[in-house]
């Protein structure tokens, strides 16, 4: 049988019982297009909380802290040693300090890190709302979303205010132990941006306008590296020198071990809705079959071979599963758009950020359409075989 002649004959189903066809293909649809939609919604939260904390710095930067035992310390002599080892090309320290933090005549406690600006970039921090000092002896303040809300502001309203700090340094009296000074400060510091964290309240400080304190010692260190190749390099070399050190690429690579286990479990939810489809798609192949048994027995006894009738099944099957396939990409996508649209007009009812929820990687589309084609393909198997078994005698009997 000529290969037009098959694909002619495979088609006619879809002329001859078109609702059967359409309820079926839209079966296969409704699974994938499942499929799609929970696996992109996993893939759409992965992104939206990795570009929260990725930049191209931030991924070339190492965070540098003491050791446990407390036995070396992170000095300006420190800073140096590391500044010096090959392949870094830049060292941003931070003080942290306890404070007081005032504000419009209210008080509260908190914390004050006094950074470069570099800092931010190589932390990957960014202010939700205004944005971060870019000189380093300027009067400017970044301060949390918690800090904010301990003077009951919103992140707007407190753009442009003034805060003071009482600073809490630590010192060292004659028995060597370490004890807790206070120095007023008078300067006030012009807040600028802030940032998104509910959890500590605190205020980011140009390092140079603390200088005449005389601090000589940090909580941390971001290091940038030349390339992601020396990160190892790097690591272990600061590593042996007694300190602790992370790099956010862990902290990265842990968040992708979850979310790809969060991708599965809500891919195993939209397969349950893709065997349903699949078992129906079965079901409409095997009634065609017994549609076409008379058919089958005429086709036979004028020449047509087992293989024909084979293909001729397979092909009907597979056209389905394919068609499902791109329709299930439309109802996935269409999906996708309407939840993401409703999510975001709420979000920004109360007062949130608009975000895209939904990712859709392009070669997980091609391989979900891919997926769908071999569905309907192993579906159409079972019935295709049957067809190509059934004696012509027996099927030109047939009623």
């Amino acid at each position: 049988m000529k290969l037009r002649d098959t694909l002619s004959l495979s088609t006619r189903m879809f002329k001859t019982r078109k609702m059967r066809t359409f309820l079926t293909v839209l079966g296969v649809g409704v699974g994938i297009g499942t499929v799609l939609f929970l696996v992109s919604l996993g893939y759409g939260l992965q992104n939206v909380i990795l570009s929260k904390i990725t930049t191209a710095d931030s991924l070339l930067s190492l965070d540098v802290s003491a050791g446990v035992s407390g036995a070396i310390n992170l000095d300006s002599n420190t800073l140096d040693q590391i500044s010096k080892v090959k392949n870094v090309v830049e060292v941003s320290p931070l003080v942290s300090l306890s404070s007081q933090i005032s504000m419009e005549q209210l008080t509260g406690d908190g914390l004050v890190y006094a950074v470069k600006p570099s800092f931010f970039r190589l932390g990957g921090i960014n202010a939700e709302t205004g944005k971060v000092f870019e000189k380093e002896d300027s009067h400017e303040a970044v301060i949390s979303s918690a800090a904010a809300k301990l003077f009951n502001l919103e992140k707007e309203s407190v753009l442009g205010k003034e805060v003071s700090l009482t600073l809490f340094l630590p010192k060292i009296n004659e028995e060597g132990l370490e004890e807790t000074g206070v120095v007023k400060r008078n300067d006030k510091y012009k807040i600028t941006g802030v940032i998104d964290d509910d959890s500590t309240s605190y205020v980011f400080v140009p390092a140079n306008t603390l200088g005449d304190l005389g601090i000589n010692s940090y909580n941390q260190l971001k290091i940038k590296v030349a390339d992601t190749k020396y990160t190892d390099e790097i690591r272990n070399e600061i590593i042996d020198k007694g300190f602790l050190v992370s790099s956010l690429s862990d902290t990265i690579e842990q968040a992708n071990k979850i979310f790809r286990i969060v991708q599965i479990v809500l891919s195993l939810f939209g397969l349950i809705a893709l065997i349903v489809s699949a078992i129906g798609m079965f079901n409409t192949m095997t009634i065609a079959l017994l549609e076409r048994i008379n058919e089958i027995g005429i086709m036979r006894s004028i020449g047509a071979s087992k293989v024909d009738i084979m293909v001729l099944f397979l092909i009907e099957s597979l056209l389905m599963g394919f068609l499902g396939g791109v329709g299930g990409i439309a109802v996935g996508y269409l999906a996708g758009e309407l939840a993401n649209f409703g999510i975001n007009i709420m979000a920004k009812n109360f007062g949130g950020q608009a975000l895209n929820l939904f990712y859709r990687p392009m070669w997980f589309i091609g391989f979900i359409l891919i997926f769908s084609s071999v569905i309907g393909f192993l579906t159409g198997v079972y019935p295709a075989r049957k067809a190509a078994t059934i004696n012509p005698l027996t099927a030109l009997k047939y009623k």
